[in-house]
């Protein structure tokens, strides 16, 4: 039997393919655009296990995910990587991301309920940062921004498998880590968003990892002229060339200058 096919595409189906998944009874191969493998999740059914790999040494395990009937242990081997507990809760209808292992700060809550599942930021009274939506058919997963009418951030679609498989805590957690975006797959999904809107004619949005870009905060005494302005200051003379080196006049040797005009700046 051929695996079943998840395309992702950036925002509605109606966007641009983003990376495809084979999804087979012996794991998940992801890939990008052009089919090039970029990631390989394996299944261990016997010792209720998933394990991220290497796709150029296969046999080098980077994340392992342990299932039990209290929710998912995820292990990493990277340095760097701090572990992160998936534990079922209210149920099965809930399930608590702790952050650094069992004992660490909640972090998210995921939320099901007939419509689709919720993650909530920060612990249990935070807002909803996400939500998972089961479209009719089960054909497709859209995934929203800022709750259930908030911005398509991306839609999964489905071939040779439904999408309510995933609807089981246990296989929702599957998916959520082998469709988890890895940092440098965020950036340059952000540039490719950039890139997009330079197309349609808007406005281009510079951003960096190392300088905060966003609005100001302001306060009614804040000068107006100050209120808004998120350009990075720039030297002039580091930036622009001196009115003097743009004059058509032959650039003298340092030994022709006398010192007069060396202290006046003038030219002779």
């Amino acid at each position: 039997m051929a695996d079943a096919v998840i395309t992702e595409y950036t925002g509605t189906r109606q966007g641009p393919v983003a990376r495809y998944y084979q999804y087979g009874s012996e794991g998940v191969r992801v890939l990008d655009t052009k089919k090039n493998l970029q990631r390989l999740y394996m299944f261990d059914p016997t010792h209720d296990t998933m394990t991220e790999r290497d796709p150029s040494h296969r046999e080098k395990i980077v994340r392992r995910f342990i299932f039990d009937q209290n929710g998912m242990l995820e292990e990493s081997f990277s340095f760097g990587m701090h572990p992160r507990t998936f534990r079922y809760e209210n149920g099965g209808q809930q399930i608590a991301v702790r952050e650094g292992g069992q004992y660490g700060a909640v972090g998210k809550i995921f939320s099901f309920d007939h419509n689709g599942i919720t993650e909530t930021a920060w612990g249990r009274h935070g807002e909803i940062e996400r939500v998972y939506i089961f479209e009719d058919g089960n054909g497709a997963i859209t995934e929203r921004k800022d709750g259930w009418f908030g911005t398509a951030d991306r839609t999964l679609v489905f071939e040779g498998i439904n999408a309510s498989v995933f609807r089981e805590p246990e296989a929702f957690l599957q998916l959520l880590m082998f469709t988890e975006r890895h940092e440098g797959e965020v950036e340059n999904a952000d540039t490719s968003r950039v890139a997009d809107t330079l197309h349609a004619g808007g406005s281009k949005v510079t951003q960096s990892r190392f300088a905060f870009t966003g609005k100001k905060h302001t306060t009614p005494e804040t000068p107006p002229d100050t209120k808004e302005d998120i350009r990075i200051d720039t030297i002039p003379d580091g930036d622009d060339a001196p009115e003097e080196a743009l004059e058509d006049e032959p650039n003298k040797k340092s030994s022709e200058i006398s010192y007069e005009d060396r202290k006046t700046g003038r030219k002779s």
